[in-house]
């Protein structure tokens, strides 16, 4: 096991934020991928931030965070939009996460569709 925080540019902040998203480690990190990475820090209360995206994927590159550029960087802008637009909900994860604790709910499992249709997520 690695600490997230050995991969260039992911300090010791990302690595606290990841690791409460249930990524524990640098391996699990690579495995799952920036966009899937994101998406889980998201679901567990990370407010979107393109930057924050932008350097997940570049660090899990061998990237400096600023090595992006032109038609690259308009590229993943678009994967963050529609990842952000497809799986956040300000306030309805937090909401789940209190209803789960007093027992009102429990959390969705990944790929499961949400009752509103808006898609499938992986709160766990």
């Amino acid at each position: 096991m690695t600490a997230i925080s050995t991969i260039p540019n992911l300090g010791p902040a990302t690595e606290a934020a990841l690791i409460r998203a249930g990524i524990p480690d640098a391996e699990t990190l690579r495995d799952m991928g920036a966009a899937a990475a994101y998406a889980r820090l998201m679901e567990t209360g990370t407010q979107p931030h393109f930057i924050g995206y932008y350097v997940l994927h570049m660090a899990l590159q061998g990237r400096p965070w600023n090595d992006c550029k032109g038609e690259e960087k308009k590229a993943l802008r678009a994967r963050f939009d529609a990842l952000k637009a497809g799986s956040f909900d300000s306030g309805r994860a937090a909401l789940e996460r209190a209803l789960d604790q007093i027992g009102v709910i429990a959390p969705r499992k990944a790929n499961r569709p949400r009752p509103d249709g808006a898609g499938g997520s992986s709160q766990a």
